[in-house]
């Protein structure tokens, strides 16, 4: 991929990510998807900002890119969750490409389309959405929830079984009959992501749209953790901003605070200094996570062993990104606070939509695990996990066979 000047592809779309900030507060409060606003985006060809230029894209390398979407999330942390499943979507036809020719899913991307997600299901967990062929071709049929992104995408990426057994990557057409997208998403963060259900009741599917899911590209699930990472780094950035903002045009001091004005308190200053320390800090580790994703997508031209270990990197990296920054980031939405007294409770001012926005992308992938993951790494060299699913496990589905009540696990949104 040809190497582009950040500067000059961050300036087409930044007016953009204005546009959206200045609505972000009032989305929050009347809680309105993003339609528009990702419509904005879809026009201006943000989906294809990781497709070669010779494609219609942008052509950005992962540390580009991670800057990019830190610069929206910035705007509006829900946006860049919204997308994970495209950029995910994208990786897969980039990685593949050199292999098969995947220039008509370029050429879609170019024009604005974008795709949702349709993987984790509700109950018990495991795949019981099923892809079967009938005598009007194949037919998906299933529920998922936290699809996240879908409502607004014209495409889904979803996973299934075949009546084998086999599990498959399948892309669906939003548009095809018997697919049905709610906005159910309950969560108190993110709100905003269109993380609901979708229903396949026997959808149409084309053949060329299944492939084998065990061949997805090798790092994944770290680029899925990494959007994650690139939305917590943007929920700090907006946390600096906004704490900035509020502290400068402040007139209102304590009697017994350090200054006549808020902005010149010797205290208050170092809170602010803290908070945009550890922003810095946020944002930085994303970027390397973003570089060892770079790395793992080169590998796309190299032997099965360099993939291996780039997929090993590139999980090992994105884990330790997660288990900093998902305690780091809501700790400075909640500093804000400390500086900004009781008023900045205020419900229109919506300022504790950073906390619960950064709690709520911390839950996903639960890191207590990753530490374990990393920790059995260093010591004994045990390779890390690359696929994993929730719900009832093998000795709570013993308990279940021999009279017990099962157990309706939670899910992971993506």
């Amino acid at each position: 991929m040809t190497q582009v000047d950040y500067e000059t592809v961050a300036a087409k779309y930044r007016p953009i990510f204005d546009r959206i900030a200045e609505s972000a507060v009032q989305r929050e409060q009347d809680r309105m998807l993003p339609y528009e606003q990702i419509g904005w985006l879809k026009d201006a060809g943000f989906g294809a900002a990781r497709i070669p230029v010779e494609f219609g894209g942008d052509g950005l390398s992962w540390p580009q890119f991670s800057r990019l979407l830190i610069e929206l999330g910035t705007a509006d942390s829900n946006i860049p969750q919204a997308l994970r499943a495209h950029t995910a979507l994208v990786e897969e036809h980039l990685f593949h490409h050199s292999k098969h020719d995947r220039s008509v899913w370029f050429e879609r991307f170019a024009a604005g389309q974008i795709a949702g997600n349709a993987w984790t299901e509700p109950g018990v967990g495991g795949t019981a959405t099923v892809l079967e062929e009938t005598a009007e071709g194949l037919r998906l049929t299933g529920r998922k929830f936290y699809t996240t992104g879908t409502i607004f995408a014209d495409w889904i990426d979803a996973t299934a079984q075949r009546p084998d057994g086999s599990t498959v990557s399948v892309t669906v057409s939003t548009k095809a009959d018997g697919v049905t997208t709610f906005d159910d998403w309950d969560g108190f963060g993110q709100r905003l992501t269109g993380s609901g259900t979708t229903i396949f009741d026997s959808a149409h599917v084309e053949p060329e749209h299944v492939s084998d899911f065990e061949t997805r590209f090798p790092y994944q699930t770290a680029l899925f953790q990494q959007i994650l990472l690139i939305t917590l780094a943007g929920i700090g950035k907006a946390v600096q901003r906004d704490v900035a903002d509020a502290v400068r045009e402040r007139k209102r001091a304590f009697s017994h605070g350090n200054a006549d004005l808020v902005r010149y308190d010797a205290q208050v200053q170092q809170v602010v200094g803290e908070i945009t320390a550890k922003v810095y800090a946020a944002e930085a580790t994303t970027i390397r996570v973003a570089e060892s994703l770079e790395h793992a997508y080169q590998t796309r031209l190299l032997d099965d062993e360099a993939q291996v270990d780039g997929k090993i990197a590139a999980e090992l990296e994105s884990g330790q990104g997660q288990i900093v920054l998902s305690n780091l980031i809501p700790e400075v939405a909640g500093a804000l606070f400390n500086v900004l007294g009781a008023s900045s409770t205020s419900a229109g001012r919506a300022l504790d939509r950073h906390w619960r926005n950064a709690r709520t992308v911390a839950t996903h992938n639960p890191f207590i695990y990753k530490a374990r993951v990393i920790g059995d790494w260093v010591i004994n060299g045990a390779k890390p996990p690359y696929v994993w699913s929730i719900g009832v496990q093998k000795k709570q589905q013993e308990e279940t066979d021999e009279g017990g009540v099962p157990v309706v696990a939670g899910q992971t949104a993506c």
